[in-house]
């Protein structure tokens, strides 16, 4: 069986990334029930002062998500209502579970990269040695061809 003819990285590759969205879905439901996550990352506390500024991924995404609907349907200055905690949460963990499977496919992405870019320096390296021996062998035929014209001439 030749080695290149079963593209084990490329099924290996797949196979992360089926593999990341179960992974992803257990991320989600255990961050919907954690407190720590819900306090700290998907709603986190207001900054020192009591700025209202600093919001959640979720409801920033929400805000933009909102604002941009409203602007395709000719609502220019119309406000977004705020999330509600539950509300949050659950988009907040939902976002989270996407980034998971869009970041292991980025990955899977760039280790395909690595590997394509690897084995085509590999080739061209072969081709570099290849083409230096030839090279090296036209030399010694024409020191070859030198030393019979000169003892055809003696």
């Amino acid at each position: 069986m030749v080695a290149g003819a079963f593209p084990l990285a490329k099924l290996l590759t797949l196979g992360a990334r089926q593999l990341s969205r179960p992974l992803a879905a257990r991320i989600k439901a255990g961050a919907r029930a954690s407190p720590f996550f819900r306090t700290y990352i998907l709603l986190p506390p207001p900054a020192a002062g009591g700025c209202s500024l600093t919001a959640s991924c979720a409801s920033v995404y929400h805000w933009v998500e909102m604002r941009t609907k409203m602007r395709l349907l000719g609502f220019r200055g119309a406000a977004v209502k705020p999330l509600n905690e539950e509300a949050a949460a659950e988009l907040g963990a939902e976002l989270l579970g996407e980034a998971l499977v869009f970041g292991v496919g980025g990955l899977c992405l760039y280790l395909e990269y690595l590997r394509q870019a690897g084995q085509s320096r590999r080739r061209e390296e072969h081709l570099e040695q290849t083409l230096g021996d030839l090279r090296r062998g036209l030399e010694q035929l024409q020191r070859d061809l030198e030393e019979l014209r000169a003892q055809g001439h003696a």
